[in-house]
């Protein structure tokens, strides 16, 4: 059995997590980070206190077994939303029928496996118990427009399991008997803000993900409390980067996602946002030490195939240099490139005519110690994404090459 970590966000390895599920003799296990608070997953946090479960979700919808008698039911609790204009009071007296067993289906959704049936009852029942204190303390009610039910479902488990997302996320794992294993980079509920290099402020993953601009951005923070606009707004840029400076939090990475990368025999940094997804993770304090004292693991880099509105101007050799800056945010220690990398895949096909696609830079590589391999890692039929087979052939013959080498 081959033991692989990526590290990923919530889409981001959408094609590669599949084909690596797909293969005989590997057990995969996805590292994400939970800053996400945008839209629902937001609304989630700021009631409960909890960090975002919407990346979790989504990666592990995508190993969800289709062999499972209840694989459309489940399917459907992981995409279920309720409706942007639903009735609150129906919404409530719909999640407490089904709670308390006296509706049979979940927002029209049935179950044959008992198991399954029986832990999102007791879920939502805690989801509930919670919400009715949490709104009469807040004095606000939370709105279900647009929400996940899985959100819902995650809130419950995070209080079943004394505020612990990391237990929550593997119970659910097993729950669902998941074909993969997916852990939340760290336990810690910090939020994530970031500096452009012009001063403007970021002030949460939302607008990171959302506020588009070709200006860099320079730093990303995360901090215990989200930061009062106005009298921030108001602060010159360098007292922006040294309050900022203060007042980072060092998040120590989760004990599951450390002993996972201990026993790793590859370690993929997947393609993906940024700044919204793979840097917050790369800071986690333990991280870098975990993937650079095993010696062992074949260590594969991946960079994207096109431009995004986080990183519009970014050239191939820059995301191999972001991740290496942020990886070395983490600890005192200074890590080399050498620690850290072993192969980096560079995507050189220009199939979409209206892609934006990431340049290679032979000259920004040239300082860069990481062997390349250039190919058509660009899907013939999703144009502009990975091809996720080919991706995974690709590492794992690399990795037969590297082990025979020894």
């Amino acid at each position: 059995m081959i033991n692989i970590v990526i590290i990923n966000g919530g889409r981001g390895a959408s094609a590669t997590i599949p084909a690596l599920l797909g293969r005989q003799g590997l057990h995969v296990t996805s590292v994400v980070n939970a800053y996400d608070d945008g839209k629902s997953t937001g609304e989630i946090r700021r009631f409960f206190g909890m960090v975002g479960p919407s990346d979790i979700r989504k990666v592990q919808e995508l190993m969800l077994p289709e062999d499972d008698v209840d694989y459309l039911s489940n399917l459907g609790v992981f995409g279920y939303r309720f409706p942007a204009n639903c009735v609150r009071d129906e919404v409530l007296a719909n999640l407490r029928a089904f709670s308390d067993g006296s509706k049979a289906d979940l927002e029209g959704i049935l179950f044959k496996s008992t198991k399954v049936r029986t832990a999102l009852r007791k879920f939502l029942g805690e989801f509930l118990a919670g919400l009715n204190c949490i709104e009469q303390v807040i004095g606000e009610c939370f709105s279900f427009n647009d929400c996940s039910l899985m959100n819902c479902i995650y809130a419950g488990a995070f209080l079943k399991f004394n505020r612990n997302i990391e237990q929550a996320t593997i119970f659910i794992d097993r729950l669902f008997k998941l074909q993969g294993t997916v852990l939340p980079t760290s336990i810690e509920n910090k939020k994530l803000v970031a500096l452009r290099e012009n001063g403007q402020m970021l002030y949460s993953e939302a607008d990171i993900v959302e506020l588009r601009s070709n200006v860099r951005i320079e730093s990303l923070f995360l901090l215990d409390n989200l930061l009062d606009k106005e009298p921030f707004d108001a602060l010159s840029i360098d007292e922006k980067r040294y309050y900022l400076a203060r007042h980072h939090c060092y998040v120590s990475v989760s004990s599951g996602v450390k002993l996972a990368l201990q026993k790793a025999d590859i370690i993929i940094y997947s393609a993906g946002t940024q700044h919204s997804s793979l840097y917050p993770t790369y800071m986690s304090v333990g991280l870098a030490q975990a993937i650079a004292d095993n010696n062992l693991a074949y260590k594969v880099f991946m960079t994207n195939i096109g431009a995004d509105y986080e990183t519009p101007n970014y050239l191939a050799s820059d995301y191999i240099l972001g991740a290496h800056r942020y990886l070395n945010l983490s600890d005192a220690r200074s890590y080399s490139m050498n620690e850290l990398f072993d192969v980096v895949l560079i995507n050189q096909s220009r199939l979409k005519a209206d892609e934006t696609y990431v340049i290679y830079d032979a000259a920004g590589f040239v300082d860069i110690p990481v062997r390349q391999v250039l190919d058509t890692f660009e899907s013939t039929e999703m144009l502009g994404k990975h091809d996720g087979a080919k991706v995974v052939q690709t590492i794992l013959d690399l990795y037969e090459d590297a082990t025979l080498l020894g």
